[in-house]
């Protein structure tokens, strides 16, 4: 059996580049006012976050404390960093269920929180990617 702290930092990486790739065809669905491959795209990306959502704390409670590598000025930023991204995850979270049922349900405000949740998710999910990237292949 493969150990989840070898494979799920990996498996994390590829949800949080397709939720990138999902959020990204979503907003050109809907400037070219393609409703339904919008609102499959959004689904698609809810669908994979849920699930680097439950991977994500699958991982954190059965790996040990993955400790970053770098020295010197690098450290500070790296977690000044991992802190930001964070706290965009933890923030977004919420944002995306209420955006999520307000379009679903046909409200008129979806598209004002939305402006607010689909950067805010994007940045969670790059600076995922980031932080994956310096953890396993940057800093090792």
């Amino acid at each position: 059996m493969t150990d989840p702290a070898n494979t799920l930092p990996h498996l994390n990486a590829v949800l949080n580049a397709t939720t990138v790739v999902l959020l990204l065809l979503a907003l050109r669905f809907i400037r070219a006012r393609r409703i339904g491959a919008h609102r499959g795209a959004m689904m698609g990306a809810i669908c994979v976050s849920a699930v680097f959502l439950v991977s994500y704390l699958v991982y954190h409670f059965s790996a040990p404390i993955f400790v970053f590598r770098g020295e010197g000025l690098v450290r500070p930023a790296y977690y000044a960093f991992l802190i930001s991204h964070v706290t965009a995850a933890a923030l977004v979270t919420p944002m995306i269920l209420v955006t999520a049922w307000r379009g679903l349900s046909g409200n008129v405000k979806h598209r004002a929180i939305a402006r607010w949740t689909l950067p805010l998710w994007m940045y969670a999910s790059v600076s995922g990617i980031v932080v994956y990237a310096l953890l396993y292949h940057v800093y090792t």
